[in-house]
């Protein structure tokens, strides 16, 4: 992997020295590593299994956030999209700080600003990915049909596909997508979401500033972000209520949260295996018995 960071520290055009490599942790998918030249500090991560487009779609998605001026993100240097077999390679900003007492209110503050950039459609231009799983797009009129199309009609198809799907299971799962009307609204505001949000995808960089990281982009319902930060474990209370201060949640948000968290947990069935079928199989007898 040092070959490939220097080819991409040559396309970056630092040509200093090298001071240090080493491995970090960088999630469950790619090698990453913190890279010290004379010059600067960078993340730079990468991984010879993926498709071409998915260190662009990281990117484009971090540019996005960017663009949003609500919330800061680190500062993609170089991007490859490779092709079969080949090393990509993706650079970043290093982000080097620890969370303080007010991390967590910024960050509800600052998501809650940047859930109000509002689209006309749902759902995105381009392919994504959740965790290592390709999420094909497309935009929609209606956040229902989009929901049930590209989310949950999606991932049931991987499940199928995967043998995840036990008959009972199949059934609830195809039940419950054919009346989600019933508690999934059609037109909420097209938020700008980062789609894959969980405490392992925000960083804390000098002085506690809240930094995203890896999103999944999607224009969609906040409610279904706001649901999958709950799903493991949940962040501090002083993120929700500074959320809630600027953007109030439905009425109807607890009734549709376990149905929002439905999808994240196909991905991690699909992912993972049946440690996350019982919880799976919860939600759906709640809903159609």
């Amino acid at each position: 992997m040092k070959q490939e960071i220097e080819r991409v520290l040559r396309k970056m055009n630092d040509l200093s020295t090298i001071e240090e490599i080493r491995q970090v942790v960088g999630g469950d998918i790619n090698e990453a590593f913190y890279v010290r030249t004379k010059e600067e500090q960078y993340f730079i991560k990468g991984n010879s299994g993926v498709p071409s487009h998915f260190f662009k779609a990281e990117s484009s998605g971090l540019q996005l956030i960017r663009d949003s001026h609500t919330i800061s993100v680190p500062r993609v240097y170089y991007y490859d999209e490779p092709q079969q077999g080949e090393i990509g390679m993706l650079a970043m900003e290093w982000i080097d700080g620890q969370e303080k007492t007010h991390t967590q209110e910024k960050l509800g503050r600052n998501l809650a600003l940047m859930h109000q950039q509002i689209s006309d459609r749902y759902g995105f231009s381009d392919p994504t990915f959740v965790g290592e799983l390709d999420q094909p797009n497309d935009w929609r009129d209606s956040w229902l049909d989009y929901y049930q199309d590209f989310r949950l009609n999606h991932q049931f198809n991987i499940a199928l596909e995967k043998g995840r799907l036990p008959e009972k299971r199949k059934i609830r799962l195809e039940k419950l997508i054919l009346n989600l009307e019933q508690w999934i609204p059609s037109s909420p505001a097209p938020s700008l979401l980062h789609g894959d949000l969980w405490g392992g995808n925000f960083i804390a960089g000098l002085e506690g500033e809240p930094f995203l990281v890896d999103p999944s982009i999607v224009y969609g319902d906040s409610a279904f972000e706001l649901a999958f930060t709950e799903l493991f474990g949940g962040f501090q209370s002083s993120f929700y209520e500074a959320y809630e201060e600027i953007s109030p949640l439905p009425k109807t948000y607890e009734e549709m949260k376990p149905l929002y968290q439905l999808f994240y947990l196909l991905v991690h069935l699909n992912i993972f295996g049946e440690s996350y079928g019982p919880p799976v199989d919860r939600i759906l007898k709640r809903y159609v018995g």
